[in-house]
């Protein structure tokens, strides 16, 4: 049985399929969740599984208390105890100001994007934890360039959920440190993924790309290097710490 466990949340396309797949070809055990779109999912299991890798795949709202539960023991008993964990999972609605923004859609960027990731993490925790008998482990949270940027006229709201993802991940960090648990964080900028669309804009990347320093947009296997890592013993004294993948911006 593998002693490198992961859990990916929002595993099923862009940047999550890319770790999940790095991560497995690394040697780690690795379930992925998805919220709707079980096919793609499925695809990014068989990929792993047909070159020799262990994967599953769990639905799970991130939101959801008792599915985040049922998504840690189901990894309990399929897999393992967890070691690592990358909260990837994250939202954002379309192009708005900040003055056209109703109460509904707030909710919802926090309950998957701040919310989801403590949840995860507070599972993660219990298992990693010389508190509770565990290994210890890692943690990288998904942040964005955002939480510094703003994102004005576009996803302000998105932003802040991702500020919160900053402070959390220093938080935690400090909190589990002597227990043998890393915390980091990974802040993408414009990135090639189809989070793009949900925005209403999928051509974002080559709209922006000449405003970044590098003068392109990132590919989603360059975050996976930077998340994998942040999680493993290259990385062992480093823990709190914001890693920009996001061509100098």
């Amino acid at each position: 049985m593998n002693t490198n466990i992961i859990v990916i949340t929002g595993g099923s396309r862009g940047i999550g399929a890319a770790t999940a797949q790095l991560a497995a070809a690394q040697g780690y055990a690795v379930c992925i969740s998805y919220l709707h779109n079980k096919a793609a999912a499925d695809a990014v299991v068989k990929a792993i599984t047909d070159s020799g890798g262990t994967a599953i795949a769990v639905r799970a709202d991130v939101a959801s208390e008792p599915d985040v539960v049922n998504l840690f023991e189901t990894v309990d008993r399929s897999l393992g105890r967890v070691t690592a964990l990358v909260n990837n999972a994250g939202i954002l609605e379309r192009q708005m100001r900040v003055e056209d923004m109703d109460a509904g859609r707030l909710s919802r960027i926090l309950a998957t994007n701040v919310t989801g990731s403590f949840l995860c993490a507070r599972e993660a925790v219990r298992r990693m934890s010389a508190r509770h008998g565990g290994n210890g482990g890692a943690i990288v949270n998904l942040s964005s360039v955002a939480a510094r940027l703003g994102a004005p006229n576009e996803y302000v709201d998105y932003a802040a959920s991702k500020g919160a993802i900053d402070a959390f991940t220093v938080g935690l960090a400090k909190e589990v440190a002597a227990e043998g648990i890393r915390v980091n964080a990974v802040r993408p900028g414009v990135i090639y993924t189809d989070i793009h669309a949900s925005g209403g804009e999928p051509g974002r990347v080559e709209r922006v790309k000449d405003a970044v320093p590098m003068k392109r947009g990132g590919d989603a296997q360059e975050v996976a290097n930077a998340i994998l890592w942040l999680l493993s013993d290259q990385a062992s004294y480093t823990t709190g710490a914001l890693v920009d993948v996001a061509g100098g911006r």
